[in-house]
């Protein structure tokens, strides 16, 4: 999209930006090495309200069917092979809520950790539309 004075505008992913004390964190980054840990069969990135750093990377794993991996784990995985400030601060395990075609609904996952405040975009017709897997989460998520 082009702005009046011929700036291209990047609209569409926006949401894909974590910004955390300032530092830009692509989620989409977070993922792909998230997905090259053995135990890991989906993998979805969002943002986290947080007090000190305004956003901080919260990531929600399923996990192989048989795989087994605690949240030190993961993070300790992520120090290994990114950034600190882009390792995720939050894990939670469980089903990763997808449309009927695989798609990962990372808005449902947005309203699971308030981090729907934090964009302006609205993604969803009905964001209050969540399942009771979803709903599992949603608890496991609470700090």
């Amino acid at each position: 999209m082009l702005d009046e004075q011929g700036n291209i505008i990047i609209k569409d992913r926006s949401k894909d930006i974590i910004i955390s004390g300032g530092e830009n964190i692509s989620s989409v980054e977070v993922e792909d090495i998230l997905y090259k840990h053995p135990a890991v069969l989906f993998a979805a990135v969002v943002a986290k309200p947080d007090p000190k750093w305004g956003e901080v990377p919260c990531a929600f794993l399923e996990l192989k069917e048989g795989a087994k991996i605690t949240e030190a784990e993961i993070i300790a995985y992520c120090k290994s092979h990114m950034s600190g400030f882009k390792t995720p601060k939050v894990i939670v395990f469980g089903p990763v809520p997808k449309t009927s075609t695989g798609k990962i609904q990372k808005f449902l996952l947005r309203n699971q950790v308030e981090s729907a405040k934090a964009i302006s975009a609205e993604e969803s017709p009905n964001p209050s539309i969540a399942s009771e897997a979803n709903q599992s989460i949603l608890a496991s998520a609470a700090l």
